[in-house]
């Protein structure tokens, strides 16, 4: 992260030199006084007439100049700087009432979680709080999954009972209940986020761990119950790596899920105790990843008889830095997204201090990178940022896949807007500052971020969760804090200048702003209102439920898929519905997004003033169409996909 190093960057000197230029006048006698006399005559006639041609030389340039000058709204922008706008005009539209309800307590959530900070302020304290959404049970309602953290083994605070992540049942009115204890996943470890899906399309989600050490692999067997079949399956993962992000999707199509995991840094407690990072030369801080190698992601190759084999050199997602050969990423967020609409899944990653990777699959099964040709690598300027959490969705309800980016404190929440739909080659801009998105978000530090339709309007609104690494921020920036308010901008539509608006505090709650050290973020409808729900993960401290409140009377729909050809969750499929103006709203079914965390299987859509649907088609990974019939609105509609017919 770029401000891991927390003070303000420096700027660079400019310095000017200049100096006198000595000039020689040439020798002479008296005998040659009178001649010279005449001379300076015609050379002050030559210098007053030089004089004058100049000054009309002059004069016709700068008109040419005047008259060729760029547009002010034009006006170049000085390199390596990127420019805000001094004022912004909003749309003359009102953002309506958003209330959320803080639950937390109330619906019995009640973990904490432990990052283990004991004063040696060890990089990994600062990045932990992921979470998931699932239906662990398959009751039909959204459980929760909490991944917790530890206390470090050499720490002298060892407590009686080990810290360890927190599987919650929900009764399906948004209440829920700890069903931890007995359910074989109580095993203590670093852990950072988690990858939910059905590896083995068994009917029952599994779940994956990933954390600082050896990642572990649970199968759910049902009944509560889950197993670690971590080294059965052969994904542990080295012992001494720092995995972050991972998630579920089928790359080669062959009806089963594989999995893909982001590694950070290659970090060790002696390492990180070597280097004197300070927050103003005596207070101890937090590193920076600059002064760690990165870590290549590993594929997993589902081989469909329960294990995996690691795919990742040959399938090419190995990004190495050209000028070292070391490996390229460092690793945090990761979101599954059809960049060029070719039918396969490709993966997008959001590195920190270094470029960001769009990793292109191609019809062999192998992948090609192209983030900087995509533009999607660097911000405006051609700089890494300190990329955390990402996600990716057609937010404009056309066929232009938007991919938003959280990025460190100062600098802004990166938006690439594709600009050519369905090319082979994609090419996207980032235009955080033109629509709304940069000049609000410059100062937090963002971690999880989504694409959600808080109001059911049906335009995917933008939410993040943000939060410091340094408790001690404030004594050396004034604008920075350790807790900080999430965010929500809501989505007035591409036809305005300022696409995305704050939520304030009038449109709001006081419960959805209060802040946070938020980090991972996850979405699901909780309570079988239609509306989603927020969860908000925290590092060093507790998650927060917020009910979605939200009384604008809008109507909605929620598709769940099960796939029968394909993956049984479905992951990878896209959802296309029709409304009556011809309005088209694409989603498609990923989990994968956020931060360290998974959203809900069933997809929501809000419909807005709509009370019915025009159409409703499913194309299934692999390719396969399905219509389905929807005979009415507001409601949760199971869809199975139906055998292939013969051509």
């Amino acid at each position: 992260m770029e401000g891991h190093r927390p003070g303000v960057r420096d700027s660079p000197e400019i310095t000017q030199a200049g100096g006198k230029v000595p000039v020689k006048s040439p020798g002479s006698g008296e005998e040659e006084e009178t001649e010279e006399t005449l001379n300076d005559e015609v050379v002050g006639r030559a210098v007053r007439f030089s004089i004058v041609l100049i000054m009309a030389l002059a004069a016709v340039v700068a008109a040419a100049v005047y008259l060729n000058r760029p547009p002010r709204d034009v006006a170049p922008v000085t390199p390596g700087l990127t420019a805000l706008p001094a004022t912004r005009r909003l749309p003359p539209v009102q953002i309506p009432q958003l209330p959320f309800a803080d639950i937390t307590v109330t619906a019995g959530i009640d973990f904490v979680h432990e990052n283990g900070a004991d004063g040696e302020k060890l990089l990994p304290e600062t990045m932990g709080g992921g979470g998931a959404f699932l239906d662990f049970d398959n009751d039909g309602d959204q459980d929760i999954f909490c991944v917790n953290s530890n206390v470090w083994p050499w720490s002298a605070r060892q407590p009686t009972n080990a810290p360890q992540s927190t599987l919650y049942a929900n009764d399906g009115s948004g209440r829920f209940t700890d069903v931890t204890s007995g359910s074989g996943l109580e095993t203590p470890i670093y852990g950072n986020g988690v990858a939910c899906g059905d590896y083995d399309n068994d009917g029952r989600v599994d779940l994956f761990v990933t954390a600082v050490g050896a990642n572990r692999l649970y199968h759910n067997e049902g009944g509560g119950r889950f197993t670690d079949v971590t080294l059965a399956t052969g994904v542990a993962g080295p012992s001494d790596a720092w995995s972050t992000s991972a998630g579920w999707f089928d790359y080669d199509l062959d009806g089963d899920l594989d999995l893909f995991v982001c590694n950070y840094i290659e970090w060790s407690r002696e390492k990180d105790r070597s280097m004197e990072f300070t927050l103003d030369g005596t207070l101890r801080a937090y590193g920076r990843p600059t002064d760690f190698t990165g870590v290549f992601p590993i594929l997993y190759r589902n081989e469909g008889n329960g294990t995996f084999l690691d795919v990742s050199a040959e399938t090419g997602v190995q990004v190495r830095n050209p000028d070292t050969g070391t490996p390229l990423s460092k690793s945090l967020g990761l979101t599954f997204a059809d960049v060029n609409s070719d039918g396969r899944p490709d993966i997008v990653i959001a590195n920190d201090t270094v470029q960001n990777l769009l990793v292109l699959s191609q019809p062999d099964g192998t992948f090609t990178e192209n983030a900087t040709g995509a533009g999607v690598a660097f911000d405006n300027s051609g700089n890494a940022r300190g990329a955390m959490g990402i996600d990716a969705a057609c937010f404009r309800n056309s066929d232009a896949v938007g991919i938003v980016i959280g990025n460190f404190a100062n600098e802004m929440t990166a938006l690439y807007v594709s600009q050519t739909p369905g090319a082979s080659l994609p090419v996207f801009r980032d235009e955080a500052v033109s629509n709304g998105i940069g000049p609000v978000t410059r100062v937090e530090l963002t971690f999880g971020v989504l694409f959600v339709d808080i109001d059911l309007d049906g335009r995917l609104d933008l939410f993040a969760a943000n939060g410091h690494l340094e408790q001690d921020i404030q004594k050396v920036q004034a604008s920075q804090h350790y807790e900080q308010p999430p965010q929500l901008l809501w989505n007035c539509g591409s036809q305005h200048d300022s696409e995305f608006m704050v939520v304030t505090r009038d449109q709001t709650t006081p419960d959805l702003l209060q802040p946070m050290v938020g980090r991972g973020a996850t979405l699901a409808d909780i309570d079988g209102d239609g509306d989603s729900d927020l969860l908000i993960l925290s590092s060093g401290g507790r998650p927060r439920l917020l009910r979605n409140d939200q009384q604008t009377g809008h109507h909605w729909l929620r598709l769940r898929l099960q796939g029968t050809a394909c993956n049984r969750d479905a992951i990878g499929a896209r959802i296309e519905v029709t409304l009556p103006d011809q309005v088209v709203l694409s989603r498609t079914v990923n989990p994968t997004r956020s931060y360290q965390s998974q959203v809900e299987l069933p997809v929501t859509f809000g419909l807005g003033q709509h009370n019915r649907v025009s159409r409703v088609r499913v194309v299934w990974p692999g390719g396969s169409e399905q219509d389905v019939v929807v005979d009415q609105v507001d409601q949760l509609v199971e869809v199975q996909q139906k055998p292939q017919e013969p051509v």
